[in-house]
């Protein structure tokens, strides 16, 4: 049974429970503090820090953030519903069913991110002069919480267990999982247990991605497909493309929810599609791309590469135009336009002129003082290449800013 802050320690001294006000002092620390045993626990199991990199990675920060941070909430406030750690904590468990692990690795991962929090305990007391009887009820109810961590985190475990020899579904599921895992899993290892599942191993997959919560599926879905809609980030796998067939099933299948299909790719790069299709529904959710009910990533390579990294954009960007910084915002704007138009149409000044909605002349102004300013690099094939392409990415971006303003 898990000890908690009020009853005996091993040495015999009646601790008592953690003042409230505690929690306003370890509060200012959650952010550096999660940073820390992120770094420390991927250090110390290398597998966790390949999962973080694949595509459940946005989950998992989350669920580790949440375990942390309802451990400073159920401080400050005892009575507080802790229902969402509790569901997080087993999506953990079946994660790791799912995956094959045993939790002797979670367990590992749970215990040291626990040391790394005492140890920044610590430190606030010395910062703060806390009393050792408070710092040891600190350390007391900190690892009762790792207990009740643990054993939400085995129930979830024991669920997919136990359903894996009771329902098909559930090795379905673990199979899903071994075609997502990152890096990829042994080929060995997917075949053997697609085998086991009567699953046809095909050579190309495709994966769509759904907006959570996707909800149960209304009509049947095809026995070749994958899915686990409970996922915090629901997902399907299809075998092949996604044809209008497929596409009507899904429809069909998931009419309330918004969807964005990955490119089909080998089997081996799953994880891939998966990634594509949700920074996909990202894009959509800041306005970049527009919404709909099913959205095809094959329809946006170039948003996707342009905006695949959008503090790599702004690094290129302030390079790109350096020589037209210490502009006033008008002017910048308006040579940005006139540059913009010149790269995409190479046209002369009177067709440049209509398509800007300006004199001829202005246009011709305009142009000298960007070959002023620019020099050579405007006819550097390279250069030029690149400046264009981080036109196009801010191009993107502000769009999405004038949809957002309608």
């Amino acid at each position: 049974m898990p000890r908690s802050a009020t009853q005996p320690s091993d040495a015999g001294e009646p601790l008592g429970p953690l003042p409230q006000e505690f929690a306003a002092l370890i509060r200012p620390e959650l952010p550096s503090l999660i940073q820390e045993i992120g770094i420390e626990v991927t250090r110390a199991y290398p597998e966790y820090a390949r999962l973080l990199n694949g595509p459940y990675g946005q989950a998992i920060r989350r669920g580790v953030e949440q375990n942390i941070s309802a451990f400073v909430d159920q401080v400050a406030s005892p009575s507080a519903p802790t229902t969402l750690r509790d569901e997080m904590c087993r999506r953990f468990g079946r994660f790791e069913a799912y995956e094959g692990r045993s939790l002797e690795t979670l367990q590992g991962a749970y215990r040291l991110g626990a040391r790394v929090a005492l140890r920044r305990a610590k430190k606030v007391g010395r910062r703060y002069h806390l009393s050792p009887t408070l710092m040891l009820s600190f350390a007391d109810a900190l690892f009762a919480y790792i207990d009740e961590l643990e054993a939400l985190t085995r129930e979830g475990y024991l669920q997919v267990r136990a359903e894996a020899v009771e329902q098909p579904d559930a090795l379905r599921r673990r199979l899903l999982h071994l075609i997502l895992a990152a890096p990829p899993a042994p080929r060995t290892a997917v075949t053997e247990l697609a085998e086991q599942t009567g699953w046809p191993l095909p050579d190309r997959v495709t994966l769509v991605a759904l907006r959570s919560p996707a909800g149960a599926p209304r009509a049947q879905v095809d026995n070749d497909v994958l899915l686990d809609p409970a996922d915090p980030q629901p997902h399907l796998l299809f075998p092949g493309e996604v044809d209008d067939a497929r596409r009507r099933m899904l429809e069909a299948a998931f009419p309330a929810a918004r969807a964005a299909v990955g490119l089909t790719v080998p089997t081996a790069s799953a994880a891939d599609s998966l990634r594509w299709a949700r920074r996909v529904l990202e894009l959509i959710d800041t306005g970049v791309i527009e919404d709909a009910p099913l959205t095809f990533c094959a329809d946006h390579l170039l948003t996707l590469w342009l905006l695949a990294d959008p503090g790599l954009v702004d690094q290129l960007a302030e390079r790109q135009l350096a020589p037209l910084a210490g502009l006033t915002p008008t002017r910048r704007h308006r040579l940005v336009e006139t540059l913009r138009t010149w790269l995409e149409t190479r046209g002369t000044a009177a067709q440049m002129g209509e398509l800007l909605d300006v004199h001829p002349q202005t246009v011709r102004y305009r142009m000298r003082t960007l070959e002023a300013r620019f020099g050579g690099r405007l006819t550097a094939p390279r250069t030029r290449f690149a400046t264009e392409a981080v036109l196009r990415a801010l191009d993107l971006r502000a769009e999405a800013g004038r949809r957002g303003e309608r």
